[in-house]
Formats: C-alpha cells, structure tokens, sequence
C-alpha cells in the first residue's frame, strides 16, 4: 500500500529523470502551488463523496454492494500484512525484470480499474437515460461442484445501464493500459478510493483507532526508517497513486514531472471519516458535526504533510500528520460536548446487520443475493416454534381433545395420565 506524499523536488527528478541523465529544470512556484492544491482537492473528492455512499451502502438491502466490515483484528493484523506486501513487492522490483512485473500489473489493474470506474459513474450515468430506455436484466453465475454440494463463486446481477458504463470504463482501461497517461491514472485511483470508503466499513471507533495506529507505525517506519516504499511507490507503474504534473504550465498535458500521493492517505483515513459520518446519523441531532470536524482534520493534516515537505524537500509519510488529527479533533469535539461514551459505544454493524443479512456460506439454493437475504429474513422473523417442558404437555399437544385426560395426568403423574387417557379412547 503506496502511502506517502514524494517529494516535489527530489523524488520526482528521481523518478523519472531524463534519459540522458540532464537534471530536471527547477519546477516554478506556480506549476508547485498548482500540483499541491490539485492533489489536495483529489484527495478530498473521494472521501466526501465516498462517506456519503457509505451511508446508502449500509442502509440498503442490496446484498450484492454489502459493505466489508474491518474488526478489531482486521485492523491489528494489516499494518502486518500491508507490510509484508510492500516488502515483497520491493524484493520483486530487486530480484526480476521491472518491466515484465509492471506488465503483470498493469493486466490485473486493467480489469479492476474498469470494475471500479463502472461502480463509481453508474449513480451518475442513471439520471442521463431516457425513461423508454430498454433496461434488460442479466446475471453472471458461476458455481464450483454439483447437487447438494454445488456453491455459488460468482453470482453478479447487472443490467444493460451497466454494461454501458462498462463499456465507457473499458475506454478509460484501454487508454491508460496504452499510453499510461497520468489522467487515465488519476481516474482510476479516484474510483479505486471512493470504492474503498464506500465499502470498507469499520464496526466501531476503537477499531479505526487501532487501524490508524498501526499504520500510523507503519508508514513512518517504512518511509523514515528505509527507502522501501518510496522506491516502489517510483517504480510501481500502477493506479496506487494520485499524480499530478509541476511542469503543467509549461509542457501542457505531456508533462512528467510528478508530485504524487499514495490511495492509503485517502482511503485509511476516509474510512474513519465515514463512520464519524454514520455515527452522527445515528444520533438524530440532524448535525454532521463529528463528520465535518474529521473532514477539516484531514484537510489540516494534509496542508501540514505538503508543507513540511516543501520545507524540508523529503518525501513524507502523510499519516504521520494526518492520523493524530483525524483521531484527535473529533475526540476533543466529542469530550466538548460530553458524548466520548457514546463515540465509543457507537457499532456501525448494528445498523448493517437488520436490513442485509451477512451471508457467512453460500447456500444451495438457486436466486439472486438480494433474494437470498430476503429469504433469511423471513426466516429469522417467522415464528419459533415452542419446546415442550414436559411429557405431558407433549401428550397434551398429540391430544388436544382429551382435556379430561390431561387434568387427570397432571394429578397423578405422567405414565398414569397416559395410560388412562389410551384406555378412555379405546371405551
């Protein structure tokens, strides 16, 4: 996960430096403001927009667009994982050919851009259609075994609005697998970022304090502590990364000489944003002061990371400044106004689980996923059915016409009841 803001100066000349090894001329102060305020409205874009689909997302009952929820171990396991991943990627840039790896890459994220940027425009695509439009349903199924051992892999219901889209997205695909133009690039890593705050859902406050922590711990390490994940955010040719041009002004849309900022600046702290989001919904206040005081944070903290970089000319792990503001302003909001218990208290999951049942196996029924969770539903709501406490209130439910017999069981004991209640039916 590319998680630092590069340095204007220094790590974008390395990045890409002219192939006769002339150095760079000095980016001016305007091209500089341009690429910082570009980058900075990017990053907002995705966390605003996603944050608020967030909110359609858990109250919806489509369970084919159910969001992921991110537990408490989640978050403690992935500052591990994220850097296990960004190691290895480093010892494949070292050990193999860049070139066939970016190949690779830049397959596997063709597919998904196309997938991302569908999902993104197609709220927007909606409303230029026609009514007569001929909106035909379809669905994409893909089962593994046979009879009762028969499970769904890949159950994907979409509609001719969405191949549509599809098939705008796979222009975008095809321009950036082509020319890997920086816009093609920034359209990408837009959607993959406003998917991931959609998405992504954390179950409560203290787990996205425990996930911000760790790649709090995380991101300096890696960028302070070694060169690793600078050197594969450069040579990483993939929409991880937001870039924007310096030399804009004087070279136009063929400009090359980068500032960049990496998803996981975006996506992490927009997560936790969303759920401040969701948690003042739930507070009926008809305030979004925990969202908008989060949303000012974040932009505090990336205006500090872009100026402490400007000053020191270093790449700069941008969590190292956004994290204690994020986390920071809304609990000091939240201290302000006597609601810390119930910020912590808040389970964003309580509100998923009632409409859009988790599906924790696949079951052997044929449907569609929203379908399926209707089904559960009306099973979950439907009546339970009552344990009998006793042998005769068994034998009282077999005859219900007998009340005689009943009476008299309960005086005597089961057996007898039993047995006399037979020997009645048989005068």
């Amino acid at each position: 996960m590319d998680s630092a803001l590069s340095d204007p100066h220094n790590g974008s000349a390395e990045a890409g430096g002219a192939a006769n090894g002339t150095a760079r001329p000095p980016s001016t102060p305007e091209g500089i403001a341009l690429a910082y305020g570009s980058l900075l409205l990017m990053a907002l874009l995705p966390i605003f927009f996603g944050a608020l689909r967030s909110v359609r997302c858990a109250r919806g009952k489509n369970a084919s667009d159910m969001p992921e929820t991110i537990t408490s171990r989640d978050a403690a396991r992935f500052p591990i994982i994220a850097s296990c991943t960004l190691l290895g990627l480093y010892l494949f840039f070292k050990i193999f050919s860049q070139e066939y790896i970016n190949l690779l890459l830049s397959m596997y994220f063709f597919v998904l851009g196309i997938l991302a940027l569908s999902h993104t425009i197609s709220p927007f695509m909606n409303k230029f259609f026609p009514a007569n439009f001929p909106n035909r349903q379809y669905q994409l199924l893909f089962t593994q075994g046979s009879g009762e051992n028969k499970e769904e892999i890949i159950n994907y219901e979409f509609d001719a609005k969405d191949l549509v889209c599809l098939g705008l997205s796979s222009i975008v695909g095809v321009w950036y697998l082509l020319r890997k133009h920086w816009i093609a690039n920034n359209l990408f890593g837009l959607a993959f970022s406003l998917n991931g705050v959609e998405l992504l859902h954390l179950n409560n406050v203290s787990t996205g304090c425990i996930l911000l922590g760790g790649l709090f711990i995380y991101d300096v390490f890696w960028v302070f502590g070694t060169n690793v994940m600078v050197t594969v955010a450069k040579s990483f040719e993939a929409p991880i990364k937001l870039v924007f041009p310096q030399d804009l002004l004087e070279k136009g849309l063929e400009a090359d000489n980068f500032a960049m900022l990496g998803l996981g600046d975006i996506v992490i702290p927009g997560i936790f944003i969303a759920l401040l989001l969701r948690f003042d919904i739930s507070l009926k206040k008809n305030t979004h002061t925990y969202f908008y005081t989060s949303f000012a944070a974040y932009i505090f903290g990336l205006g500090l990371t872009i100026f402490i970089m400007h000053i020191f000319k270093h790449a700069q792990p941008a969590l190292l400044y956004l994290v204690p503001a994020c986390i920071g302003f809304p609990v000091l909001v939240a201290l302000a106004k006597g609601e810390v218990t119930e910020m912590f208290s808040y389970e964003s999951s309580a509100e998923i689980l009632p409409h859009t049942p988790r599906l924790t196996h696949f079951p052997t029924v044929s449907g569609s996923p929203a379908s399926l969770a209707d089904s559960m539903q009306q099973k979950l709501a439907g009546p339970r059915r009552r344990r009998p406490q006793n042998p005769s209130a068994i034998y009282e439910e077999s005859n219900p016409k007998d009340p005689a017999a009943v009476t008299e069981g309960s005086k005597e004991g089961t057996a007898a009841s039993a047995s006399k209640g037979l020997e009645k039916k048989e005068k």
